[in-house]
């Protein structure tokens, strides 16, 4: 018998050799065929990527020369057309060159380069295609100008010629080798076919032992697998056909009262006391067999051996036993009744939680609605009272005492506060339940315009202003007016008693990509600890003697910035100035308007 299976070896190894004498100078031949076809392709390739380079700088210097020719009156419409054929061209002609070169990660970043500056010379040309037919010939001339001034590509096209000649230019050498290396290979086939034909009869020798030896190492891979299968701790079993069990491990067998070394084969039904009865989860297990499905994940409630209703997940598939053999189905079981109880307790805290929410909100809108119908209600019995006031004090007019006065005096003046504090408690309500249109605001202008409102409220006064650059942002514009009137006015107000008031404006990008916007003065500042009321309704920090002021600007302020998705806070110390910090998100749309305003 081993005589034979040697034999067959032997005669398998001499045609392989003879194979290997007519197969390979063939080979070798068709590489070396195969290698001038690539050479000439990679020869045509730069050509290419070369003749759209210069493609691209006459399309370019073409749009801007046609440009020039319509600023000195050429009214031709051919070039016009010529003016307006790069910026039609220019993107597609990019495109297809960094395709061609996607292989060159030094072309890609020079292509990158080109692109950018010819965007810029396009950017500056349409610029000046909209000035010219705005009727400005000067601003058109001076963007062409600036056009060639600020981008300049002609050292970047040399480049990418340059770099595809050095490239063109390794590839022949490539090319060279490569015939070099095809006819060493043949020289070196020659003598390996002698060679080989000598191996031949010595591996099929050896061959024989070798198989032996895999034969014998292939029974200590299948012991060490059925060792490793029943040292795991997820159950596994291994089924028939007619799922039946051929091989289960321990885990599965402790979990199903099953022994793992059980002499006989059993139902997958008669395992577990029922447990596994299910017929949606059999007829499973069946398509997985049949058809070849593999079952994923499959939840089931089983009570095991220990009377303990558990929470498992099934996977199933198929394995061929090699050829012409049944297939058998690979069974695995994962215990998830931990998981399942964990989630269904979020499920219940989600529940919960989804339930005081609601309760939240309909509190808040409860309280809106109560704070927004009591303004309505006071303002008639207040108008009442500041009336009457009026008509009293002219009914006494002469025959009215001092003390008289000074009591009508006060009566107005209450009156007068009551309205300003039912007109801010309106305008709080409104600000929780209005609608946000929102819009690219930029707050450059919104500063700016509240800066001027608070120095007219405070004339005669010397202000410092320090402002740096604003973005633009997204959001209301009416609702971020009133946080920029409120904060800058509020700035303006407690440096009252510095001679020299010295108010900052700044901003920077958090950590979280987001803008952070900072209004800090040299004025009376506050007490750390009292912070928390700051932005409370109505909450003062200060006297009103001292500052005038009803003490709802900043909740207003708060509401407004927590409706755009941000926070506010403060930090200061009494007597040595204030800084209120509040965010708003920044988004791409938003920077794509301020590029556009650069």
């Amino acid at each position: 018998m081993r005589d034979q299976v040697a034999l067959r070896w032997r005669l398998g190894g001499l045609l392989a050799a003879v194979l290997v004498i007519v197969a390979l100078p063939y080979i070798v031949t068709r590489s070396g065929a195969r290698d001038a076809l690539d050479a000439n392709a990679r020869v045509t390739h730069s050509s290419e990527v070369k003749s759209l380079t210069y493609r691209i700088a006459y399309v370019t210097r073409d749009g801007e020369a046609a440009m020039y020719r319509l600023l000195d009156g050429d009214r031709n419409p051919q070039v016009k057309l010529r003016a307006e054929r790069a910026g039609k061209e220019i993107p597609s002609l990019l495109a297809q060159l960094r395709d061609m070169t996607r292989d060159d990660e030094d072309q890609q970043s020079r292509i990158g380069a080109l692109g950018s500056t010819v965007s810029g010379r396009l950017a500056l040309m349409d610029q000046a295609m909209l000035r010219f037919q705005r009727g400005d010939l000067r601003g058109a001339n001076d963007a062409l100008h600036d056009s060639g001034t600020l981008f300049n590509m002609d050292d970047l096209i040399d480049g990418i010629v340059r770099n595809e000649d050095a490239t063109l230019l390794a590839r022949r050498r490539e090319a060279q080798q490569a015939t070099f290396n095809s006819g060493l290979a043949l020289t070196i086939t020659a003598a390996a076919q002698i060679l080989l034909l000598a191996i031949v009869v010595i591996v099929s020798e050896r061959q024989i032992s070798r198989r032996l030896r895999a034969e014998e190492r292939e029974g200590q891979a299948v012991q060490r697998s059925q060792l490793i299968v029943q040292a795991v701790r997820e159950p596994i079993a291994l089924l028939d056909a007619r799922l039946s069990t051929l091989l289960v491990n321990a885990a599965f067998g402790e979990l199903y009262g099953l022994p793992s070394n059980h002499p006989q084969s059993l139902s997958l039904t008669e395992i577990g006391e029922g447990a596994w009865r299910d017929s949606a989860l059999l007829q499973r297990l069946n398509d997985v067999l049949l058809l070849d499905r593999e079952l994923w994940d499959y939840e089931l409630i089983q009570r095991t051996i220990d009377g303990v209703d558990r929470h498992v997940v099934i996977n199933a598939r198929r394995l061929q036993q090699g050829e012409g053999g049944e297939p058998v189905l690979l069974l695995t079981v994962s215990d998830v009744t931990a998981r399942a109880l964990v989630e269904q307790q979020v499920k219940e805290l989600n529940r919960q939680l989804e339930g005081k929410v609601a309760q939240v909100s309909d509190v808040n809108r409860e309280l809106e609605a109560f704070s927004y119908s009591v303004s309505h209600d006071l303002r008639a019995p207040l108008r009442h009272i500041a009336g009457f006031t009026g008509k009293l004090s002219q009914h006494l007019g002469e025959q009215a005492d001092e003390k008289t006065h000074h009591y009508i005096e006060v009566i107005s003046d209450a009156a007068r506060r009551m309205a300003l504090l039912i007109e801010d408690l309106l305008v709080f309500s409104r600000l929780g339940r209005g609608a946000l249109r929102l819009q690219p605001v930029d707050m450059q202008s919104l500063a700016e315009e509240a800066r001027v409102l608070a120095e007219s409220d405070a004339p005669g006064r010397r202000i410092h202003w320090s402002i740096t650059p604003l973005p633009i942002v997204i959001g209301d514009e009416n609702m971020l007016r009133t946080v920029w009137q409120n904060l800058l006015g509020n700035a303006v107000k407690y440096t009252g008693k510095c001679d020299v008031a010295r108010i900052n404006v700044d901003m920077h990008r958090n950590g979280n990509g987001d803008y952070e916007f900072v209004v800090g003065d040299n004025g009376a500042g506050f007490d750390m600890q009292y912070a928390g009321k700051l932005f409370g309704v109505f909450q003062r920090l200060h006297r009103a003697s001292e500052f005038p002021g009803n003490g709802i600007g900043l909740a207003n302020v708060r509401r407004i910035v927590s409706r755009h998705g941000g926070k506010v806070w403060a930090d200061a110390q009494p007597e040595k100035g204030a800084r209120f910090h509040f965010t708003l998100p920044a988004s791409d749309l938003a920077d794509a308007f301020a590029q556009e305003r650069q």
